[in-house]
């Protein structure tokens, strides 16, 4: 009988099997404990703005931010439309040039919007030539273009650089610049509207309401201010003897900003029977959980960046932004970066495709950056600041994305995140887990919410570079 055994066991399989001398792997394994993990998530990141800003409890969900009261007259960037190869602005945004800004009649504006003229600028061609008559407002619809003056030994320099959006000659229109003191000149393709004089006091002349505006304009910028556009503070120094000193006073926005608390929310739905018969050796809603919770944390800081209302990228002040000089992040560009948030940078935030772009600019230029030790995580630095990735920054489809550089903190007038703590049935802080019930299938729900916002105290806390590109053909 055993013979008999043996013969068939070793037959089975075909002619040519061996016969088998202990217990198979795929047999065994019925009987062994399987080693897990835990659900695993790619959209997990490092989430490095969240970990590094500081969080200011904010009671009552509004963060109020009081400051100074500032004269600067706005000096935003202009939206267009076009149909086809014909671009027209968007009369509403003529507001953004510092003339109009304030002005609430839209019909003027409308009538303005439809006389400027498009122009067409090849690389390394004039749009303004240095002492020829000042007549017009240009407005650079798409393009870059670089503003050019005088050194003090006559070279000429690179004043400023202009993209889609800025702007330069708007006192032209009301006689105040006869002559171009400086020259502009396109540095790509560029698309120019520009506005006569002539045209602009042809409307002006039928509407007291404009006139009246240029008029208070003019006079307000005799306010005394001081460099960064808020009201002087009027003093004395150097003086001897007994002069009469000056009185003053310190005035503050009547109007200050309030940052609302925004949300993330979901409701988790687990099933009885998951939750009651496959809750070992790991917990079924705690996992459901903490990926959730994930995920919320993931959307808080794609919104922190991105959200048009609080995000960092659309907050900062339109002077802190700047466009790279040629492209590619460079030491020059981070360095002009740096020369925007001089005042205590805490640490530069790009995507990690960005990263690597200015690491072969600085290989390329044979400048070998040292990293910084943060947490127990070595990263790349530039002048000492930290450069740490956030892929929540954008990639635009023509492989260009953004740089940020900030200073941190309350105590050093930085940029906050704005948190809620305390919250009923708090899972962990700043996340609330309700259990909102079992319905008639059986199922659980849970209410799963974070609250939170970003501010920036004041407009040197945060600068950005802007138009980087990140890849370049046969790189």
């Amino acid at each position: 009988m055993t013979e008999q055994l043996e013969s068939e066991s070793g037959t089975q399989g075909g002619e040519a099997a061996q016969p088998r001398l202990s217990l198979g792997t795929a047999a065994a394994r019925n009987l062994a404990t399987t080693t897990k993990t835990p659900p695993q998530m790619q959209e997990i990141s490092s989430r490095w703005l969240l970990r590094l800003l500081p969080w200011v409890r904010t009671a009552g969900g509004t963060y109020r931010v009081n400051r100074r009261l500032s004269c600067v007259v706005g000096d935003g960037r202009v939206t267009f439309t076009n149909t086809g190869s014909e671009i027209s602005v968007v009369p509403q945004e003529l507001r953004e040039l510092p003339l109009l800004r304030g002005f609430e009649e839209d019909a003027p504006l409308a009538d303005l919007a439809g006389r400027f003229e498009q122009r067409e600028y090849a690389a390394g061609e004039p749009i303004v030539q240095a002492g020829d008559a000042a007549e017009h407002v240009h407005l650079i619809a798409h393009g870059k273009a670089n503003e050019i003056g005088t050194g003090e030994f006559g070279d000429p320099v690179v004043l400023e650089t202009l993209v889609g959006g800025d702007h330069f000659g708007d006192l032209s229109l009301v006689g105040e610049h006869d002559r171009w003191e400086i020259t502009v000149k396109a540095v790509a393709p560029t698309t120019v509207l520009s506005l006569p004089r002539s045209e602009f006091q042809e409307v002006a002349e039928n509407c007291p309401e404009l006139r009246e505006h240029v008029a208070a304009f003019l006079a307000g910028r005799d306010t005394p201010r001081n460099d960064h556009g808020e009201a002087a503070i009027d003093m004395s120094s150097g003086h001897t003897g007994e002069p009469d000193l000056p009185g003053t006073f310190v005035d503050y926005e009547l109007s200050p900003r309030e940052y609302e608390l925004s949300v993330a929310q979901t409701v988790l739905r687990v099933h009885t029977r998951v939750a009651d018969l496959y809750n070992e050796p790991m917990n079924q809603v705690g996992e459901q959980l903490r990926l959730t919770i994930e995920a919320l944390r993931e959307r808080q800081e794609h919104e922190m960046v991105n959200n048009r209302e609080f995000g960092l990228l659309h907050n900062a002040d339109l002077s802190q932004r700047i466009p790279t000089r040629t492209g590619p992040p460079t030491p020059d560009d981070m360095d002009e970066l740096l020369s925007l948030v001089w005042k205590d940078p805490a640490f530069f935030l790009a995507h990690p495709r960005a990263i690597a772009a200015f690491g072969r600019e600085c290989s390329e230029r044979g400048i070998y950056p040292q990293s910084v030790e943060y947490a127990g995580h070595h990263v790349p630095a530039w002048r000492g600041v930290p450069i740490f990735p956030c892929n929540k920054i954008p990639v635009s489809s023509t492989r260009t994305s953004s740089i940020m550089l900030m200073r941190a903190g309350e105590e050093n007038q930085g940029v906050v995140g704005l948190n809620q703590t305390g919250l009923p049935d708090e899972y962990e802080p700043g996340v609330s887990v309700r259990f909102m019930g079992i319905n008639e299938k059986a199922i659980i729900s849970y209410l799963v919410s974070t609250y939170y916002s970003a501010a920036v105290l004041v407009p040197d806390a945060l600068g950005v570079l802007e138009h980087v590109e990140i890849g370049r053909e046969g790189s």
